[in-house]
């Protein structure tokens, strides 16, 4: 046997595309009575999340992306907590 295996490229990183990254289809997401303020940008939702706070798929989405990036860059700063 020879060791001239060739090793594969990592996989490309998926593009992130809003909308794409939570799967909202469920009606438990949905307050049919009362909108109220979103968690993060103010305006009102019927909406709820994971733990029925008020939000927007795409709000959520973008704070779950920003939460990600900065543990990253923590991880790669050695400033975990």
């Amino acid at each position: 046997m020879s060791g001239g295996r060739r090793r594969r490229a990592p996989p490309p990183e998926p593009e992130y595309q809003p909308g794409q990254l939570l799967d909202w289809r469920n009606s438990a997401h949905w307050d049919y009575e009362q909108a109220r303020p979103c968690r993060y940008c103010g305006l009102d939702t019927h909406l709820r999340d994971s733990k029925k706070a008020p939000a927007h798929k795409v709000c959520a989405e973008t704070a779950l992306t920003q939460q990600a990036a900065d543990a990253a860059d923590a991880y790669q700063n050695g400033t975990t907590t």
